[in-house]
């Protein structure tokens, strides 16, 4: 024990007493002393930065238990925050929705290892880049990051994309397990120009032994040949109503989404084989009525009433082209476009029971007055001339 005093410890302070005077003076540790300062401190800071500051507890003896690390917390409320079409996007070739085909033999070219330069058609929201990005992932592993490349071709359509990023990446070094390659991906490759395809190809040529291209597109016939021929074209069909479906109902369990059975259709009606579109249009849907009913998801996606098309089309069979005119005239004093209500006639005319001669003349009659709208003469006497023809072709020569 020290000559001069006599240190002992009590209810978090210390306490020393004179060995002359028998005076005591108590102190907090040190310690202590420091975790204040530093919490005032902090307080002045927020203060300073104008946010808003409630009390400051200091623990002695904090609780041990359970708790999320801050990094843990943020990547929970990042992955709550995202788009559905992101948080439930594929990550393997099991999870793909259709195509299974194909799906297939992209399964064993990863599992050869040596997977040739490919291009993947087929109409949007069917999976194209999101079977491209599995593959990859599949083949690279824990390199994906560094030997990936993925541009949208229609951001940067010109020829300088292939020269300042395309083939910068070609020439990059990069470690990489033996039999793999790294990987440039252009998404909507279609959308390039000539001159930008033809610099491609050359860059395809140069770097074949490093460098493995995966395209994809909507239409393969917008692609040079000289690119076609340096690839394996897949192609895609677009989903049908019941896998849309069945996605559909999954992902309803899991968000707990409240839904009736007529919404379930509307989402599959507007989606029209796009599964992108069709999950956009739920959550939408989801987050801006909390039901997801065949009324809140044509509020969501603006398209005309597919019940008001199919009235029509049930007036133009019996003939009475009045009432049919009534809705035409009424969907259009909506602010709806001519191409939008032709659109939807064609969707609800191929879907509706009716006697398939009679179906064949009515989609007929409806794809000529599309190409006249194409065209440009997008007016209401247009769409009332298909509604003469179509009970003409109802009712017969003669009537109209």
């Amino acid at each position: 024990m020290s000559p001069l005093a006599t240190l002992r410890s009590f209810g978090g302070k210390f306490s020393v007493t004179c060995q002359y005077c028998q005076s005591t003076t108590s102190y907090l540790p040190f310690s202590k002393l420091i975790t204040i300062f530093i919490s005032f401190s902090i307080i002045y800071i927020l203060k300073q930065m104008d946010m808003e500051v409630d009390t400051v507890e200091i623990v002695d003896n904090p609780v041990a238990g359970p708790s999320k690390r801050p990094d843990e917390a943020a990547h929970n409320k990042k992955h709550c925050n995202l788009p559905w079409i992101e948080k439930y996007r594929p990550h393997t070739f099991e999870e793909i929705v259709g195509n299974e085909d194909t799906i297939e033999r992209l399964s064993i070219f990863s599992k050869k290892g040596n997977v040739p330069n490919i291009i993947i058609a087929g109409p949007p929201g069917v999976g194209k880049t999101t079977t491209i990005l599995c593959l990859a992932k599949i083949l690279l592993g824990p390199s994906f990051k560094d030997a990936v490349l993925e541009l949208n071709a229609s951001n940067d359509r010109g020829i300088d994309i292939v020269r300042n990023k395309v083939k910068m990446f070609a020439q990059q070094k990069v470690t990489l397990p033996p039999g793999r390659h790294k990987m440039i991906i252009l998404d909507e490759v279609d959308s390039m120009t000539d001159g930008a395809q033809q610099a491609l190809r050359r860059t395809m040529e140069i770097y074949s032994n490093t460098t493995r291209f995966a395209l994809a597109c909507n239409y393969s016939e917008k692609v040079i040949e000289a690119i076609q021929s340096r690839c394996a074209i897949l192609r895609y069909s677009k989903l049908t109503d019941s896998q849309v479906m069945a996605r559909i109902l999954q992902i309803c369990e899991k968000e707990n989404v409240k839904y009736t059975d007529s919404g379930i259709e509307a989402i599959v009606f507007t989606a029209q084989g796009d599964m992108r579109q069709a999950l956009n249009n739920l959550q939408s849907t989801h987050n801006g009525f909390g039901e997801v009913n065949s009324g809140n998801v044509f509020k969501v996606c603006d398209e005309p009433h597919p019940m008001l098309i199919k009235d029509m089309l049930k007036s133009c069979m019996e003939g009475d082209i009045r009432k049919a005119y009534k809705v035409i005239e009424h969907l259009w004093n909506l602010g709806y476009a001519a191409e939008d209500i032709i659109k939807n006639i064609f969707k609800v005319c191929k879907n509706m029971d009716m006697e398939e001669g009679l179906k064949l003349d009515f989609i007929k009659e409806i794809g000529w007055t599309h190409q006249r709208i194409v065209d440009g003469l997008c007016t209401l006497i247009q769409m009332s001339g298909l509604l003469a023809k179509l009970c003409k072709a109802a009712t017969g020569e003669g009537k109209f």
